[in-house]
């Protein structure tokens, strides 16, 4: 009887150092609801991320943003965590059964349009007003003036009066 309770000690001894070093990794369903919501609103469908990757749970939930009309940005801010998601489809094919309306052909951002562009990285984010120098849909690379009328600068558009410049 006493081999039992000292087998079951010991056992238990073993498996708690063991429980205590597992850290809790990412769900990565919730995520993919989150990251297939965005795309859909943008007609399109993200990729799903590959189960074998192991990152810490985040501990508030996990941003969801566009970094272009190709990719989705997933982040968490409080980790340092970022990674990029796929879309694929056709861009701005909104599906009808959503309830968005059919794609357009009008530019998001149109030339002499003042312009709120922004730069991001994983360590900073800066946003700045310029204006349009030419026409642009979301996902084109349009030409913008900042203080300096000489000077231009590109930036993809990513929706009406907003562009990023690409890092």
């Amino acid at each position: 009887m006493n081999r039992k309770i000292a087998a079951c000690i010991a056992a238990s001894l073993i498996a708690i150092p063991a429980a205590g070093a597992q850290q809790a990794t990412e769900d990565w369903a919730t995520i993919d609801t989150l990251t297939q919501m965005v795309a859909n609103a943008t007609g399109r469908t993200a990729t799903p991320i590959d189960r074998r990757i192991k990152l810490a749970r985040c501990p508030e939930q996990a941003s969801v943003t566009m970094v272009d009309a190709q990719t989705l940005a997933v982040r968490c801010a409080s980790l340092g965590w970022r990674l990029r998601v796929p879309m694929t489809g056709p861009a701005n094919a909104a599906p009808a059964a959503a309830g968005f309306a059919a794609p357009s052909s009008a530019p998001a951002i149109r030339r002499g349009d003042a312009v709120r562009v922004s730069i991001e990285t994983e360590s900073f984010s800066v946003s700045y007003s310029a204006t349009a120098a030419q026409d642009g849909r979301v996902g084109e690379t349009i030409a913008l003036r900042g203080n300096d009328p000489k000077n231009l600068m590109s930036a993809v558009v990513t929706g009406p009066g907003r562009a990023r410049l690409m890092d």
